[in-house]
């Protein structure tokens, strides 16, 4: 400990008697604390955190910097492997997010005639017949967001394999390149945290349009398979004729749709899951910043 400390710590080590003397003077004496003596508590339970911190930190110098890089360099590792495991159903959610631009269509159309004959035939129950205004809005809501988070994916997709590549740049068998360490840790702090919660929050925004879709066309499946009463208000909205193979079109397309957002949600909950996790783990790295600074400055 350096000399500077000396002083300080002697005050520290003195005020817990002087203020234990001043609040009980006697055992039969002690009883509810007055402002003075209640003011003179919080300054000793004050001091003796930073006393705690001051020990703390003094410690912590007699880390070599090479050992806080390994440190650093380790934890960098980690948060590649889990960028990898991050890319990988970025593919699957492609594919989905295809889909749903082919078929977007398809469900709109059913969507916009259920929305109708909710509110002109008050078919289905509430809430899907005050909903309707959002409902006729919902093609064009779900094209936007399609498209945003492709363009988030395919964002995250080049960051995260920038940063992979200058991680896997780091040789852990030689000494360590703290400008390295230190540009990788920079990067995964703005960039990848960036695009990654982006491409979250886009998929999530799908994860929820689909949701909707689904759940009108559940209601609307469930409705028909009981009575012909939609189709028969509903005719004129697909076209002149309505083809008797609507009713069993709708209930296939709602089967697969929700087959297929099941495994999107599923796989969607994952990447949440890790972009929670590489959002602790890159923040924490913010320590190790501190202790080489520390470090640095006592060197000098």
């Amino acid at each position: 400990m350096t000399s500077r400390f000396f002083p300080r710590i002697a005050t520290l080590c003195l005020l817990p008697l002087v203020f234990a003397a001043h609040t009980c003077g006697a055992a039969d004496v002690c009883g509810p604390m007055t402002l003075l003596e209640e003011g003179a508590f919080k300054i000793q339970a004050e001091q003796s955190l930073l006393t705690a911190r001051i020990k703390e930190l003094e410690a912590r110098r007699f880390i070599p910097e090479e050992r806080l890089l390994q440190k650093k360099m380790l934890q960098l590792k980690e948060i590649a492997a889990d960028a990898r495991l991050q890319r990988q159903p970025m593919e699957d959610f492609q594919g989905f997010v295809s889909w749903m631009n082919t078929n977007l269509a398809g469900y709109t159309k059913y969507i916009k005639a259920g929305s109708y004959a909710a509110v002109v035939g008050r078919m289905l129950p509430i809430p899907y017949a005050g909903q309707a205004s959002v409902f006729t809005k919902f093609a064009a809501q779900f094209a936007v967001a399609l498209n945003n988070s492709s363009v988030a994916m395919n964002t995250y997709l080049a960051t995260s394999q920038k940063f992979i590549t200058a991680v896997d740049a780091i040789d852990q068998s030689k000494p360590i390149d703290q400008k390295c360490v230190t540009e990788a840790s920079a990067f995964a702090n703005t960039a990848l945290l960036k695009d990654m919660n982006e491409t979250q929050s886009k998929l999530s925004t799908v994860s929820e349009l689909s949701s909707g879709a689904l759940s009108f066309l559940e209601s609307l499946n469930h409705y028909m398979s009981g009575t012909d009463e939609y189709l028969n208000k509903a005719k004129g909205l697909f076209r002149k004729d309505v083809d008797p193979k609507e009713k069993s079109f709708i209930s296939e397309s709602t089967n697969t749709l929700k087959n297929k957002a099941a495994g999107f949600n599923g796989k969607l909950s994952t990447f949440e899951e890790l972009t929670n996790k590489q959002n602790a783990r890159v923040k924490s790295m913010a320590v190790y910043d501190e202790l080489l600074a520390e470090l640095a400055s006592t060197t000098k």
